[in-house]
């Protein structure tokens, strides 16, 4: 049985390893998925330079997590792993979109392609919290524009049905965009409605002005 004692010293090598490159991936995604929060925060309250420094930050963090993971697959692949680098997605894909800027890719980011669309399906949320903001001053092209890129996220999600297994439960979150979509048109059709009925209001009060 000497050769046990020797293979299971190995194995003790390898789960401290594994332990402590564990540990340090939850530490990373703790961070990251900080890092992403702030860094809509940022966006939403207009302050770019900020969500630029912490989604760079974010970015790193990612790097971090792909090199030192890298000889424990599983570990990289793990729910809370992915879960963390998908904030980082949907923080990604926001800034983007609320900036008007190109939309980057998975491999741009340098993420794996369920958690990426997995990531952007949260996106339509936020650009839904952004619409409700830009509504609160009257009806904008702005929301008009990100209610835009809702339906076309939309579009995009419901054509890739497959299996939870190869997506990781995108299917569900699909589900809870087309409610999004359709919540913030409806909210978009009465700020236009009004908008339209206030515009016809002071043009005939206008007139009325003038007559007098």
């Amino acid at each position: 049985m000497q050769r046990l004692s020797e293979i299971t010293e190995r194995a003790h090598q390898d789960f401290e390893a594994r332990s402590r490159a564990r540990d340090e991936a939850l530490t990373n995604a703790r961070q990251l998925t900080r890092h992403a929060a702030n860094t809509i925060r940022a966006i939403h309250r207009d302050e770019s330079d900020l969500a630029e420094e912490l989604l760079s930050q974010a970015r790193a963090l990612v790097e971090t997590m792909k090199r030192s993971l890298e000889p424990f697959p599983s570990l990289y692949y793990a729910g809370y792993t992915q879960d963390a680098i998908k904030e980082f997605v949907e923080a990604s894909i926001t800034c983007a979109l609320i900036r008007q800027q190109a939309l980057p890719a998975p491999e741009e980011l340098g993420v794996e392609v369920a958690t990426y669309y997995n990531g952007l399906a949260e996106v339509p949320g936020e650009l839904r919290r952004r619409c409700m903001d830009i509504l609160r001053q009257g009806y904008s092209e702005q929301a008009e524009r990100l209610l835009y890129c809702m339906d076309e996220i939309y579009t995009v999600l419901v054509t890739l049905d497959y299996a939870d297994a190869i997506t990781n439960g995108l299917r569900r979150q699909t589900d809870l965009v087309r409610g999004i979509v359709e919540r913030t048109r409806a909210d978009l059709t009465v700020s236009l409605r009004q908008d339209l009925l206030k515009r016809s209001l002071d043009a005939v009060l206008e007139r009325l002005s003038g007559e007098g």
